[in-house]
């Protein structure tokens, strides 16, 4: 016996959002935390694909509970700093985590380039 029906219509299944691409909320004065949550979702910030994201807690949630939660003002300034300030310098840029990455890159193929020479240096003797 199954548990979900094949009719994708069916009113025991809810649907779901996270398939559809999402629009970026409007940049007005006055931000809520949603709103923010709404430009990482929609991908105005750069850091995921652009389709929701179900959370456990919203964002902000836990600046609520510890009784400081977020001004407006400190929510515009974060959905402007995610959206413009972020990206001016290039999309390309790496982050702190990231920035010696291509280094590393490099010392493996070289490291697996001098194996293959000496490798193939070791057959030519024999």
């Amino acid at each position: 016996m199954s548990t979900r029906s094949d009719n994708p219509h069916h009113a025991d299944i809810p649907p779901t959002r996270t398939v559809k691409p999402m629009d970026a909320p409007p940049l007005t004065e006055g931000s809520t935390t949603a709103q923010l949550k709404g430009d990482i979702n929609s991908g105005r910030t750069g850091d995921k694909n652009v389709v929701f994201d179900p959370g456990l807690s919203p964002l902000g949630t836990d600046d609520e509970a510890g009784g400081t939660p977020p001004t407006p003002e400190q929510v515009d300034q974060a959905r402007h700093q995610e959206s413009s300030v972020r990206w001016k310098d290039g999309a390309e840029k790496d982050s702190y985590a990231h920035q010696d990455s291509r280094k590393a890159l490099y010392a493996f193929v070289g490291f697996i380039g001098l194996v293959l020479v000496l490798f193939v240096g070791a057959f030519s003797i024999f």
